[in-house]
């Protein structure tokens, strides 16, 4: 069991604990704290900071967190325990994907994730290419192998590492807000995904990509990781066209 606090940060975890901005603080607080622990930067069983400290660090009312405490529970997000040993915890398994009710993504929608994707995706990697410490790109090696131990595993498990070392490149920058934008831009695309099947040839191939990538970013070739990032994206963005139920829409 793990704790979410400042000694185990982040440049990721920091920004799902910023302070939230009114007026919506509990629709903000939801979908933060919802983001976080779908994409496994909160991981299972990662016990949540006491209520007093959490809503301080959020800058909101401890009623408000609870509102959204309670709304992540009933979600499957969050369990809350009672006792000495108490608190908030993530669930075991929680949900990978935002609930749908199966309608396929508004006209353009899934268009415009992509295309968001590929800008920052390719961005991150201009800057990865020239900040990227040694124990950055260890980390993504670390992700690499995790992604390769888990192939016909549970695909979870894959796509959390998956997230990681996505968000880890842009960790690699050394830009706070960059951090943030891959982290919308894996909810988003964790949302895509979880509409298709998972294949082990796909993940494997994506897998190799990803390899792929850590070399380039070593040798500082920011043209070569760009090019293999555009065919990352472009592999997936045929496999969401071939196996998504409702294909036609906005692919």
């Amino acid at each position: 069991m793990t704790k979410a606090g400042t000694d185990a940060r982040t440049p990721a975890l920091d920004a799902v604990f910023e302070r939230v901005h009114p007026p919506t603080t509990f629709e903000e607080t939801v979908e933060r704290l919802g983001t976080a622990i779908r994409l496994g930067l909160l991981g299972p069983r990662t016990k949540l900071p006491a209520e007093r400290d959490l809503a301080h660090e959020l800058g909101i009312s401890r009623s408000t967190l609870r509102q959204a405490i309670t709304t992540l529970v009933q979600s499957g997000h969050l369990v809350s325990r009672r006792g000495r040993s108490g608190g908030t915890f993530v669930a075991d398994e929680p949900p990978l994907g935002q609930a749908n009710d199966g309608s396929p993504p508004a006209p353009g929608e899934a268009r415009a994730v992509l295309d968001y994707r590929i800008a920052v995706e390719t961005g991150v990697l201009v800057l990865a290419a020239e900040r990227a410490t040694g124990d950055d790109l260890a980390r993504l090696d670390e992700l690499t192998d995790k992604m390769a131990a888990t192939e016909g595993a549970h695909f979870e498990d894959y796509r959390r590492a998956d997230v990681r070392f996505h968000i880890g490149m842009a960790e690699a920058c050394h830009s706070p807000r960059l951090v943030a934008a891959m982290t919308e831009v894996q909810g988003h695309m964790t949302d895509l995904i979880e509409r298709i099947a998972h294949p082990d040839v796909v993940l494997s191939r994506a897998n190799e990509q990803h390899r792929g990538l850590v070399s380039l970013l070593r040798r500082s070739d920011v043209g070569g990781a760009i090019r293999l990032m555009r065919e990352h994206c472009a592999g997936t963005e045929h496999i969401l066209a071939g196996l998504m139920p409702e294909a036609g829409a906005g692919l």
